[in-house]
């Protein structure tokens, strides 16, 4: 009886609908654009927080990565191009401590980090030389391509050994065998042992331990070839800077452990060095940060795109409001034949909720059009999500039946008597 009732309310619906096709379609249009908006807005949120985290969470939530800072005290000395000599930033010593002294510390892993540029016969290219030990591909992952990483045995033998990234491999060995190959990086010759697949941090607000233009060599070979001292002479004016570590990234035994110890380290950086000249990433901080952005930001684009429905919402009674006075006598002719008050409530509910829901699917297609586009055009990733789409529906259809229930009620109260007189 109640889906035969249903049934009928929703074909006389469709066919009220149907009858006005211009004036229909002009009221699905708050909704159409409201649900859009909703999804295309949360998935251009969605998929920028999805690229900022998964830049954070390559680099290990459970690592520190600590990096030496010139103070600006000597930023702003180096800019007025005056004589100076700097000595700043991480030592040997940092790394030796932070080993010894934490037991929650797993592995740690210094770095010393030199812009060089790099050749294989006429070919040349401006790298990063990282000197660094083995357990670097333990800490910071990247896929093996062609031959191996470093091992521990290049570091105690001081092996002229490097491990160059998939991007060097093109600009300086793309048309020979690439493991085996000597390279020369100044004028100091090593022997290319293996390829690590790019997935460093250029172009992006993260400060990720690698880059595309790497080159990977032992520590004591870096520091016996290249020293602790950097000379740099242009335009008349000469600077020297001794910095012993440039990175150190510190693995910690469990997530719980992160960041107390690096509060920890950091009390001892501040007692052991005279000025700030370091700086902490805490991958997991950031990545908690990121995670409560990233609701913020969606919070505040459905709240904005929620308003396109709540305007929808309004056209919708405004349109049913009208379409109330025109059927006054076919509304009093069905309370002269017995129809009840909550059948005529259900009649123009279901109207209302076919309008919403009609809107609110043209507006799904719409929304998930939107950021195919967006991406095709901009490069912007873009992340459309299952809830986004049916929060948008479940929306549009809750707005069709919260702004059509006074128009369908003030149609039920209607004075039969008074109704049939209506012209």
């Amino acid at each position: 009886m109640f889906q035969s009732r249903f049934l009928r309310n929703l074909r006389l619906g469709l066919e009220n609908v149907l009858l006005h096709k211009l004036r229909s379609l002009l009221t699905m249009l708050g909704i159409v654009f409201g649900v859009g908006s909703v999804i295309a807005m949360l998935s251009v949120g969605e998929g920028a927080s999805r690229q900022a985290m998964d830049q954070i969470s390559r680099l290990g939530s459970h690592n520190i990565i600590i990096s030496s800072e010139k103070p600006l005290a000597d930023k702003s000395a180096s800019a007025s191009g005056r004589k100076r000599s700097l000595l700043y930033g991480l030592t040997y010593a940092d790394h030796h401590r932070i080993r010894e002294t934490f037991d929650t510390v797993k592995t740690t892993v210094p770095a010393k980090i030199l812009r060089k540029e790099a050749s294989v016969g006429p070919r040349r290219t401006d790298v990063r030389l990282v000197g660094t030990t083995a357990a670097w591909f333990e800490l910071v992952e990247r896929d093996v391509v062609a031959g191996r990483t470093l091992m521990p045995e290049d570091v105690t033998e001081c092996n002229a050994v490097a491990v160059v990234t998939e991007a060097v491999a093109h600009k300086l060995l793309a048309v020979e065998h690439v493991l085996g190959q000597s390279l020369r990086v100044g004028s100091d010759v090593f022997e290319v042992v293996g390829v690590v697949r790019n997935r460093g941090g250029e172009g992006t607000s993260i400060q990720s331990p690698d880059r595309t233009s790497d080159i990977y060599i032992p520590l004591p070979v870096a520091r016996e070839r290249y020293g602790d001292t950097e000379v740099r002479i242009a335009s008349g004016s000469y600077s020297r800077e001794d910095v012993q570590l440039h990175q150190i990234i510190v693995r910690i035994d469990s997530l719980k452990h992160v960041e107390p110890t690096a509060e920890a380290i950091e009390r001892m950086f501040q007692s052991s060095h005279k000025t700030k000249d370091y700086q902490f990433h805490v991958p997991l901080a950031l990545l908690r940060q990121a995670q409560a952005t990233k609701r913020t930001f969606n919070i505040v684009l459905g709240s904005i795109a929620c308003i396109s429905l709540i305007v929808g919402g309004i056209g919708i009674m405004n349109i049913m409001l009208a379409s109330v006075t025109e059927r006054t006598r076919e509304i009093g002719v069905r309370r002269a034949l017995g129809a009840k008050k909550r059948q005529i409530v259900h009649q123009f509910l279901v109207e209302t909720v076919v309008l919403s829901t009609s809107g609110g699917i043209i507006g799904v297609a719409l929304g998930l059009l939107i950021p195919v586009a967006i991406t095709y055009l901009t490069q912007m990733p873009t992340q459309v999500t299952s809830w986004s789409v049916g929060l948008s529906l479940f929306i549009s259809i809750a707005i069709g039946i919260t702004f059509g229930i006074y128009p369908a009620v003030r149609a039920a109260n209607l004075d039969p008597i008074e109704a049939l007189r209506h012209e």
